[in-house]
């Protein structure tokens, strides 16, 4: 761990006419957190929440490991759970949760396997003292485990939302899939859907990652409409108030495709693409039979990127958007490598580039990001409550940042 003093002059900063001062990022401080590698961050009550990633060779099991980063200047990881052999963990959701069986914090983490014969699927953990997590419940997933994952707790009661990569081409099953964990030690699936829903027959994923299958799923504060990110079909809205019979209302249509993850604030959605030179796309969504595309989200033609990603030209990441997040009319992305990139949408139709914070390049310990270069891989990002904003690199941790006008 090492705590960064003052200003630390990492920071990209952009001029805009008239003004007396840039908008920039303050970088607060930086936890290289031991072994590789790293997945999505999110911030709970003071604690960030750090998952993780296999390594192109190894599978080290690091699960996800918590940060206090109550005082930001010195980040302390003091605890890990999830650390299920042979598996790893991209992205966790953590929520408050008051249900008649469970009151506290409720963690839920994907899990992945690295080996045939190690478990696949979500896991259920009371992080109420985040120094001494606590497992409640596994739900093995098949036939990829979970990719993606979301919690949510509405009407006195909680439930898990879940992508599995594929599995309506591998074997016509569902790949969105609805769990009930009103009571977080005994999970019970409620509710699932898939193309074959609206008579789509998904078409198989191709060698660049094409095809029609969710990747991830988000939910509207009131937990009554689901979006799935659903790849090359755009993000796709369900009516989820009953989540026993999900309910097709519309979908997006982006002429990228590789509609990876998205956003809610209100009516507003923000959808990101992971392809090459991909980019964030802003949508009016407030008929959701009928979403109104508002505008692309481009970065300057300046920026250079923190070191080249992706093995192959078909798939390069290196000007990819990874995970988007809005607070208010500011928009955060985690842009593989180019950064954290802050853009101004309080006129949709018309976002405005505001800062970039480009984390210190380093070595790709097994080539999973950059093969085996030195780069910049974020991707993830989380504002907080205090204003603080956490940032994950894949190969070189957790950053601290503030975002000053």
């Amino acid at each position: 761990m090492r705590a960064l003093p003052g200003l630390v002059l990492a920071l990209v900063l952009v001029a805009s006419a008239g003004a007396a001062a840039a908008p920039r990022f303050e970088l607060v401080a930086h936890l290289d957190l031991p072994r590789h590698y790293t997945g999505d961050v999110v911030g709970h009550r003071g604690f960030a929440y750090v998952s993780s990633h296999r390594g192109s060779d190894s599978c080290l099991a690091l699960g996800v490991r918590v940060v206090d980063v109550r005082n930001p200047r010195r980040p302390r990881l003091v605890s890990s759970f999830a650390r299920v052999a042979r598996t790893f963990t991209e992205k966790a959701i953590i929520r408050r949760v008051a249900t008649r069986s469970f009151r506290g914090d409720l963690a839920v983490t994907s899990f992945q396997r690295c080996t045939p014969s190690a478990f696949q699927g979500f896991g259920v953990y009371d992080v109420t003292n985040p120094r001494r997590p606590r497992e409640l419940a596994r739900v093995r997933l098949d036939p990829r485990g979970s990719h993606e994952i979301w919690l949510a707790t509405a009407r006195g009661r909680a439930w898990v939302y879940t992508a599995i990569l594929r599995s309506e081409q591998l074997t016509g099953d569902p790949g969105f899939r609805i769990y009930d964990v009103t009571n977080p030690r005994a999970p019970r699936q409620v509710g699932s859907w898939g193309l074959s829903a609206i008579g789509v027959d998904p078409r198989p994923a191709g060698p660049a990652f094409d095809g029609d299958f969710v990747h991830s799923a988000i939910t509207n504060a009131d937990v009554t409409r689901a979006y799935l990110s659903y790849w090359d079909r755009g993000t796709v809205f369900l009516d989820v108030s009953d989540p026993t019979r999900p309910r097709y209302l519309g979908r997006t249509d982006p002429p990228e495709g590789h509609a990876h993850s998205a956003w809610l604030r209100g009516s507003l959605l923000v959808e990101t693409h992971e392809t090459t030179n991909g980019h964030p796309t802003v949508y009016d969504v407030s008929d959701a039979t009928r979403p109104q595309k508002l505008a692309d989200v481009l970065l300057p033609a300046t920026l250079q990127p923190g070191g080249r990603m992706g093995g192959t030209p078909s798939f390069d990441l290196t000007n990819s958007v990874h995970d988007p997040k809005l607070v208010g009319d500011i928009g955060l992305f985690s842009w593989y490598s180019q950064g954290v990139v802050a853009f101004d949408l309080s006129n949709p139709q018309a976002p405005r580039f505001l800062a970039r914070f480009l984390p210190t390049p380093k070595r790709d310990p097994e080539s999973l990001a950059c093969g085996g270069r030195r780069c910049v891989a974020v991707w993830g990002v989380f504002r907080q409550p205090d204003g603080t904003i956490l940032a994950s690199d894949i190969v070189s941790g957790l950053w601290v940042l503030r975002l000053r006008a």
